[in-house]
């Protein structure tokens, strides 16, 4: 059977196609007027594959082509990159609130993760009231003060690790201190935010929640095609958002149960000890701005938060600082030196004996790392 179509009809939809490929071609033209110079790229995937596998590297060579500010497109995302101290002064100083607020990745909006977090939340009155109570109640010097003995501990208990894995593994061959690092700055937070010892071999909960942790921490970490073709979200191609929901889900089960376990606590016992649970519980705000207390989603997110900001990146920074001490023999000798002068009979690094402006070794918490962290154009 033959499909006739009318002709007014053929010519209509023909000038409708036209007109609508002019318009395309025209705003494609105009938008890259706008934009700074950058690689072409490939049709659909972008600047994906021009990146390599040290995308920092060609970074650099790209800046020798096209300037301090290039343009990429990965995928569908428009992402800009600006690769000169001087020019992110200038954009940081003439457009932060335009790129205040972060980019939120497929895995992140499990169980509306991003809606409650700190790291995410856009720039407003949430995520002034979030980023108070951590400066004003958690890293301030008194409470830092006050936990010393408890970060003592963990420490010790991680030079214990240490030393018992290193008899069972022998001269032959190496541990990794990175993941000793790791295992003490989670089970420290657990004591700074819940006064529980997470990493107790007896303690069931707390092994099923550094688990949890774990893949949450790995989940989010992993690039995800869905982030770079939005289109391929309901398919999951990889498997990432099921995992995350899996393991983001436990673990604010969890956190759920320390939180009724202390507001029970609270009501047959009156310890005047506190600690950040403490401190987010009997939070209340004004309610003009940001809310007037946290809601246990939020409260519950807020938890997982601490510990993903606190346990992998300490655990990383130690072992650059391992890493470059390794690869630089001459910094390694300073910083022996260095450390045999400030402990001497003691031999233990209290926390005052790091606190020396004048010494270069053993004073690497001093500094101020610059971290690449990709944010989002909040207007049009």
């Amino acid at each position: 059977m033959e499909w006739l179509w009318p002709s007014n009809l053929s010519i209509s939809l023909s000038l409708f196609s036209l007109a609508l490929l002019s318009l395309l071609l025209l705003r494609a033209k105009s938008s890259r007027k706008r934009h700074p110079p950058g690689p072409s790229g490939w049709p659909i995937l972008g600047n994906l594959f021009d990146l390599g596998s040290m995308p920092h590297w060609t970074l650099t060579d790209m800046r020798q082509k096209y300037g301090d500010v290039i343009w990429l497109r990965l995928g569908a995302m428009n992402t800009m990159v600006i690769l000169s101290a001087k020019a992110a002064t200038e954009f940081f100083k003439n457009h932060d609130l335009s790129f205040a607020d972060r980019t939120i990745t497929e895995t992140m909006r499990a169980h509306g993760y991003d809606q409650g977090s700190l790291a995410l939340a856009p720039y407003g009155s949430y995520w002034r009231v979030l980023r108070r109570l951590v400066t004003v109640d958690m890293i301030v010097t008194k409470r830092i003060n006050e936990t010393a003995s408890i970060r003592r501990k963990c420490v010790d208990d991680m030079l214990q690790w240490i030393e018992e894995e290193s008899c069972k593994v022998g001269k032959a061959s190496g541990i990794q201190v990175a993941r000793f690092v790791f295992l003490m700055t989670f089970n420290m937070l657990g004591n700074l935010m819940l006064s529980r010892d997470l990493l107790d071999p007896e303690s069931k909960v707390g092994s099923e929640f550094f688990d949890a942790m774990m893949g949450l921490m790995e989940w989010s970490g992993l690039a995800n095609l869905a982030d770079f073709f939005p289109w391929l979200r309901p398919l999951d191609l990889q498997g990432l958002r099921k995992n995350m929901e899996r393991d983001l889900g436990k673990a604010m089960e969890i956190a759920s149960k320390f939180v009724k376990e202390r507001v029970e606590d609270k009501k047959v016992t009156s310890d005047s000890r506190k600690d950040f649970l403490d401190v987010l519980l009997e939070f209340r705000g004004s309610g003009k701005d940001g809310p007037d207390k946290l809601s246990e989603r939020d409260l519950n997110i807020f938890i997982l938060e601490i510990f993903m900001a606190g346990s992998e990146t300490t655990s990383s920074t130690v072992e650059w600082a391992l890493t470059e001490l390794l690869c630089n023999p001459e910094s390694m000798i300073k910083v022996k030196a260095e450390l045999a002068q400030v402990v001497r009979a003691s031999k233990k690094v209290e926390e005052t004996s790091v606190d020396k402006k004048d010494r270069m070794g053993v004073t690497v918490r001093k500094s101020e790392p610059l971290m690449a962290v990709p944010k989002r154009s909040n207007t049009a």
